[in-house]
């Protein structure tokens, strides 16, 4: 695809495709005493663009310097910014020829969704709060619009095209793995994403990874010839989940560790949650993934080669759309024994706290002691092949 620079003015109509979206937010001239910033910014990204195919720059001036029906273009506006991959925010305030009132209002609803970039002119008044909250939100920030549009470039990169309703999917989110599988297995199940609008994302760590999503989408479902237009995908990072058992002649006397830990959702009479250990990382969920998540939990340090892979599927697919991929290991006498001895804590310092417990698979079916995932998952490891 030819590398391009599409400039949609207010009340235009977005192409069908891109590689990347900006939408240029900030304070407009109210008189002809002050001039616009947009065509240096525009400019800006001409120069600045690497990427493969079609940047978008949204505009909300109108073309020509034209009016635009006012009612038209707050929906207008309202449209293009959940279609930008990034809203670069150039507010250079002046009280008597541009106010930015209207911007402050546009950056107190986007400044939080990963998307913004804030820049403004050192002298420019009334934008202390503003950057602020930019730093309080890890949001890029600059004293020049050359250097706010160096930074919309950064987090659009080469961008990756998308098309229809892919396009509301912003960049941040769309190279996230777990949303490339769900909606590749949509893809294979023969449906298309109409539209989306991101709803919450929950980010970690000092880079401000997306750990989990929600994504509210229109999915035409195509065995059924409808659209379903009334559900949210929720998702995270896939996790690495083994269950360590010592087997018995009777199934519902095989020994299964578990590992007890204090979740926020959990809704138990404890307070906790039930399961073998497991989590996910930032790597790929492989085995070495799995044996570091059974060494953090437990203290138990496996071969590799112990390790028996069941396979990966969804474990909640009414409520998230990732994966559980689950292992089994078998255990020995004195291993359980050890760990019967260790019961905890384990895993302190990593944000989370787990104790041991050792249960009979009957005590866990009959007790519910776990979730319905996790008892699933224990069946399936400790049953027949």
């Amino acid at each position: 695809m030819p590398q391009d620079v599409v400039v949609v003015h207010a009340n235009e109509t977005p192409p069908d495709s891109w590689s990347a979206a900006v939408f240029l937010a900030g304070p407009l001239p109210r008189s002809g005493n002050a001039a616009s910033w947009h065509p240096e910014a525009i400019g800006l990204l001409r120069e600045g663009w690497r990427g493969d195919g079609v940047l978008v720059v949204f505009s909300p001036e109108p073309r020509g310097g034209l009016a635009a029906d006012y009612d038209g273009q707050i929906a207008w506006e309202e449209r293009c910014l959940h279609l930008a991959d990034v809203i670069l925010f150039w507010v250079p305030r002046d009280l008597a020829t541009m106010p930015a009132f209207t911007t402050n209002i546009e950056w107190g609803t986007w400044h939080g969704t990963g998307k913004a970039v804030l820049g403004a002119p050192e002298a420019a008044p009334g934008n202390a709060y503003l950057f602020l909250q930019a730093e309080a939100r890890g949001v890029p920030t600059a004293a020049t619009l050359g250097g706010a549009v160096a930074h919309a470039l950064d987090m659009v990169g080469t961008g990756a095209v998308r098309t229809g309703g892919e396009r509301e999917v912003p960049l941040f989110l769309w190279r996230v793995d777990s949303l490339q599988r769900w909606l590749a297995a949509q893809r294979e199940a023969g449906n298309a994403l109409l539209a989306a609008r991101l709803v919450w994302t929950f980010r970690v760590g000092p880079v401000r990874a997306v750990h989990y999503w929600a994504l509210h989408v229109s999915v035409h479902v195509a065995a059924e010839d409808r659209v379903k237009d009334n559900e949210v995908v929720i998702s995270r990072p896939d996790t690495a989940v083994t269950v360590l058992y010592r087997p018995a002649p009777d199934p519902d006397d095989t020994a299964v560790v578990l590992v007890r830990e204090f979740r926020s959702p959990a809704s138990t009479p404890d307070g906790a949650v039930h399961e073998p250990p497991g989590g996910s990382g930032p790597g790929p969920v492989d085995t070495v993934q799995a044996l570091a998540e059974v060494e953090e939990e437990t203290g138990l340090v496996l071969a590799a080669d112990r390790l028996r892979p069941l396979g990966s599927r969804q474990v909640a697919a009414t409520v998230s759309a990732h994966h559980a991929h689950l292992f089994a290991a078998e255990i020995t006498d004195d291993e359980l024994a050890a760990l019967a001895a260790a019961p905890g804590p384990h895993g302190v310092g990593g944000g989370e706290v787990t104790w041991i417990e050792i249960a009979t698979f009957g005590e866990i079916r009959k007790g519910g002691l776990v979730d319905w995932a996790t008892l699933g998952m224990v069946a399936q490891a400790i049953g027949p092949g």
